[in-house]
C-alpha cells in the first residue's frame, strides 16, 4: 500500500512546540542544533541495533512508513537540508529546488534498502549537516532563502525547522516524546 503523502506546511513548529513529539523548535539557542542532530542520529543507531532487520521493515499500520522508511527519510532529508543551507550561504536569497519526499521514497524503494547501510548514511549525513550549521557565523544567521510553497526562511529559522524533522520521526517510530 502507498503512504498518502503529507501535504502539511509545518513551519508553525517554529511558533509553538510540535503536540505530537514533544519538540519546541523556536525555543532553545541556534547553537544547540548540532548537538540536537547528532544526539537524535545515535538514538536512531540504538534503535536499529536493538532491532532485527525484519521488524524495521514493518510498517505499523499499512498507511505508516516502516522505522527503515523512516530512517531513509531522515538521511535524505540530511541531504537536502546540507544543500538547502549551501544555498542560503553562498547566494543571495535563494529559492531552493523542489523535492518530492514521497516520490523519492517509491523509487528509491526505501524499504527494500539494507537497514546497516541506511544507519551508517544516516550517521554520515547528520554529521554533514551538523557541522554545516556548526560552521554559521554570526553574520551568516540572519541570510534568506525560499521553499517552493513560498514559505520563507533564515538561516537561523531553518536549523531549528529542521532540527523537528528528525526528532519527529523518531518519535513516529518509538512513540518517545522529545519532552520526556
Amino acid at each position: 500500500m502507498t503512504i498518502t503523502p503529507d501535504t502539511k506546511n509545518w513551519t508553525w513548529v517554529l511558533e509553538r512546540p510540535c503536540p505530537e513529539c514533544g519538540f519546541a523548535a523556536g525555543a532553545g539557542s541556534r547553537d544547540e542544533v548540532p548537538a540536537l542532530l547528532r544526539a537524535n542520529a545515535e538514538a536512531w543507531r540504538a534503535y536499529f541495533a536493538q532491532n532485527d532487520p525484519e521488524h524495521v521493515r514493518m510498517r505499523p499500520d499499512p498507511d505508516k512508513w516502516s522505522p527503515l522508511e523512516y530512517a531513509c527519510h531522515v538521511r535524505d532529508c540530511n541531504k537536502i537540508y546540507s544543500l538547502r543551507v549551501g544555498l542560503m550561504l553562498e547566494e543571495d536569497d535563494p529559492q531552493y529546488p523542489n523535492w518530492d519526499q514521497d516520490s523519492t521514497a517509491v523509487e528509491d524503494k526505501y524499504n527494500e534498502q539494507d537497514p546497516d547501510t541506511v544507519i551508517a548514511e544516516l550517521i554520515d549525513t547528520t554529521e554533514q549537516v551538523a557541522t554545516r550549521f556548526a560552521s554559521v557565523s554570526a553574520d551568516q544567521w540572519k541570510r534568506t532563502g525560499h521553499r517552493g510553497d513560498g514559505s520563507d526562511f533564515t538561516v537561523e529559522s531553518l536549523a531549528r525547522y529542521f532540527a523537528h524533522d528528525p526528532i519527529h520521526h523518531l518519535w513516529d517510530v518509538t512513540g518517545k516524546r522529545h519532552d520526556s
